[in-house]
């Protein structure tokens, strides 16, 4: 095998439309959140079911994207993604009829299970395409489809569920996601690039495979995973909380609530495309993984929980929404790194199901941020100082995670560490 030093031709294409793939995953998220004063209205919710709901979404997330991403070890990608889509699709369309709480809950666990695998398979699709010294710019566009789904989707559905019902917000995505997958089915490709092995220095045989056992132990995997678990609490809140906050906190209108919930999305884009660009100029002028993805990546995690807390300490509105916006939104450049660092230590033919488990280690904390914010905010004397108590826990976990990524996001020296491994303790062929 060998490492090429171009994509191949046709990668940019696919890459958008991977890109538009993680648009319309991103803003199936977004849904409940934007929706969810006029949610709690007509169900009669309380902050802490509303959690709960919210919580829902990654019930089965992790599982299913742990059992996707060893499945794409050994199932092309297309087919993978082209499921994924219909089944998005098809969980939005039982919305458009009379809702109950618990069917509202059963179709939010059946989506969080089709799209726990997304982000993984996407990734290990879209690397198929590109070499490792190039995957800074293209995993980065990826990334910001979901940014870029929010920008785009949430003035398009704010309109619908304030001018008709939040009922035909998620018929609309329903309809985009099935002509993705039209477009899909006749467009995609696989990609056939493939990465060197992981090679033990001064020997004369390479690492095909290693024992999951040093990859799921591996310093700088385990590193980049808690800075990436407390950066996606920070999402999780996001998807489903800002709107809440900014109506129900702090006064704003449900038409001025909606069309603000942009804003992270837009700084984080930024934070993203521009981080990603750096980490891979850095990457190409010789700088070391541990630098231009580890400290990089995990200082900016760092900053956002020494910002955070000042949202409880300010009473200007406009300027606690700054706060927020870049609190929680500077540290986004980790979810470009986590994948490219996973795919520095890992071979390809375990590359997918690592992806998975990272992800899925990541996403986790979609499970606890919603459901503990809204208990949060019950039992706190005032809505308003409920969610700022949740931001100042968050900044917390920020600082803490970014923390451990700076001191322990070293991939260079954990490359020759499982490849040393590797050739010590030879592993048999493995089906997965």
């Amino acid at each position: 095998m060998t490492q090429h030093d171009r994509p191949l031709k046709g990668a940019w294409g696919m890459t958008a439309l991977i890109f538009l793939f993680m648009l319309i995953n991103f803003a199936d998220k977004v849904v409940v959140g934007l929706a969810a004063k006029p949610i709690m209205a007509e169900l009669n919710l309380t902050p802490e079911q509303f959690g709960f709901l919210g919580s829902s979404f990654f019930f089965l997330f992790a599982v299913t994207g742990v059992a996707g991403g060893f499945l794409a070890n050994r199932v092309q990608t297309r087919h993978m993604l082209l499921v994924m889509a219909i089944v998005w699709s098809l969980v939005q369309f039982p919305m458009l009829g009379t809702v109950t709480f618990e069917v509202l809950i059963a179709c939010r666990i059946v989506l969080g299970a089709g799209e726990g695998p997304a982000g993984p398979v996407a990734t290990h699709a879209l690397y198929k395409w590109f070499p490792d010294a190039l995957r800074g710019i293209p995993t980065a566009i990826v990334a910001q489809g979901s940014a870029l789904g929010v920008i785009v989707a949430v003035p398009l559905l704010n309109y619908i569920i304030v001018n008709y019902s939040w009922h035909w917000a998620f018929g609309a995505l329903g309809v985009v996601g099935l002509a993705w997958a039209v477009l899909w089915l006749f467009l995609g490709r696989e990609g056939t690039l493939e990465d060197s092995p992981i090679v033990v220095e001064g020997a004369e045989t390479a690492a095909e495979r290693i024992p999951y056992r040093y990859l799921l132990t591996c310093p700088s995997i385990l590193a980049v995973c808690c800075a990436g678990f407390a950066s996606y609490w920070g999402l999780a809140l996001g998807l489903t909380w800002f709107t809440a906050y900014l109506v129900d906190g702090l006064g704003f209108s449900q038409t001025m609530g909606g069309n603000l919930f942009i804003l992270p999305w837009i700084f984080g884009m930024i934070v993203v495309l521009g981080g990603g660009w750096l980490s891979q100029r850095l990457k190409k002028a010789g700088v070391s993984s541990r630098v231009c993805r580890g400290a990089f990546a995990a200082a900016t995690v760092a900053l956002g929980g020494c910002v955070l807390p000042f949202i409880a300490m300010v009473s200007d509105p406009g300027l606690k929404i700054a706060l927020l916006v870049v609190g929680t939104a500077v540290g986004s450049t980790i979810f470009v790194v986590i994948p490219m660092i996973v795919s520095e230590l890992t071979p390809q033919p375990q590359r997918a199901a690592m992806l998975a488990i990272a992800t899925s280690t990541v996403t986790f904390a979609g499970v606890i941020a919603p459901f503990a914010m809204g208990r949060v905010v019950q039992y706190a004397a005032t809505r308003q100082a409920g969610y700022e108590q949740g931001f100042v826990i968050l900044g917390a976990l920020l600082l803490v995670g970014g923390i451990i990524g700076l001191l322990f996001i070293r991939p260079e020296a954990d490359r020759k560490r499982l490849a040393a491994r590797a050739a010590a303790a030879p592993l048999q062929p493995a089906r997965a």
